[in-house]
């Protein structure tokens, strides 16, 4: 959907089809995904559980089991053509060039070495370092993503590290190699909330110290307005809105994106106030409808939404929403 944001983008997603065909049928996760993200900035991917956020992520660093998905359309980074990597090509572009950061990372470290060992490992294997070289910039990375006693938690193993220690080994971890693209997979969802905003802080820190490009994924529209600079909103495997982060938050277009806005609790509610739910279920993705895949959910919905799959319409030149009413109905906020 970001044709036309930004001359040169560093992250160049076009129709991005991902199918897993592991089951009884073919799973449609994501269904024709366009994406540009330019150097040094911050994309969000907001949604429901089950749109195809992490789905996508995952395919710009080719994730997912080959025998039973099948990854369709171009994923460029910089000068890299993602798809068509051999094996070795693919292990010397994870971590040099996109390096991803997982929800859980007491799933994602591997429990059986120390973390500084894990560390230097990865260096080792992207750089001609010697094994000292490799520990001083572990401890280095360590240091930088606030790790206290990093000297004695390079040594320690993930089970002896909090939640947000974790983290923030998994930050280093990630950055190690120097990667121009960092990958976000809803990386505070496991935290409490104060641990959640210093995560957000350092990940926004860091992201402009070293000029990084980001694509974070999260359910939280709140920490999207913390770290992003715009928001891409997803719905069954597509791509219904995107904008910069203020025109999103104050001038929401599709229906969903509205109905995302106003199910978040916030300081205006009065106290006994229920939240905004959005109603239904999103579609089963091994039949998808043919048209409006929010139709069925959403208040303002018509026959024709039904049955024609809505286009990409330009408001701006960094605003775009796919829904067929966003003419005819100017403003869906005023509706609400």
């Amino acid at each position: 959907m970001s044709e036309r944001i930004g001359a040169a983008p560093y992250v160049d997603v076009r129709n991005l089809r991902v199918t897993f065909t592991g089951g009884a049928k073919p799973v449609k996760a994501v269904n024709g995904v366009d994406l540009r993200v330019g150097r040094g900035e911050v994309l969000a991917l907001i949604g429901e559980s089950g749109s195809g956020k992490s789905v996508t992520l995952r395919s710009l660093l080719r994730l997912h089991p080959e025998r039973r998905s099948r990854i369709e359309g171009t994923v460029r980074v910089g000068e890299v053509d993602v798809l068509s990597l051999s094996p070795q090509k693919l292990a010397d572009y994870r971590g040099r060039v996109a390096s991803m950061i997982f929800q859980e990372p007491l799933l994602a470290l591997d429990p059986v070495y120390p973390l500084g060992q894990q560390i230097t490992e990865a260096i080792r294997r992207h750089e001609p370092v010697s094994a000292a070289q490799a520990q001083q910039r572990a401890l280095a990375l360590f240091e930088r993503v606030r790790i206290p006693s990093p000297e004695r938690r390079l040594a320690a193993y993930p089970h002896e590290m909090s939640g947000g220690m974790r983290q923030r080994a998994m930050i280093a971890l990630a950055l190690a190699c120097k990667p121009q693209l960092l990958l976000a997979d809803e990386p505070t969802t496991a935290l409490d909330a104060t641990v959640q905003i210093q995560i957000l802080l350092l990940l926004r820190e860091l992201q402009r110290e070293l000029g990084l490009s980001v694509i974070f994924v999260t359910h939280d529209i709140g920490a999207a307005v913390e770290v992003a600079d715009r928001i891409a909103v997803m719905y069954a495997g597509r791509i219904v809105e995107e904008g910069p982060v203020a025109t999103l938050m104050r001038e929401p277009r599709h229906p969903y994106t509205l109905a995302l806005l106003k199910s978040r609790a916030s300081g205006a509610l009065a106290k006994g106030t229920r939240l905004h739910t959005i109603a239904g279920s999103p579609p089963d993705l091994t039949a998808l409808p043919a048209g409006c895949a929010f139709a069925e959910r959403c208040r303002w919905a018509q026959a024709a939404c039904r049955t024609t799959q809505p286009e990409v319409t330009w408001l701006r030149a960094d605003h775009a929403v796919r829904c067929l009413r966003v003419f005819e109905t100017p403003n869906f906020t005023a509706l609400s």
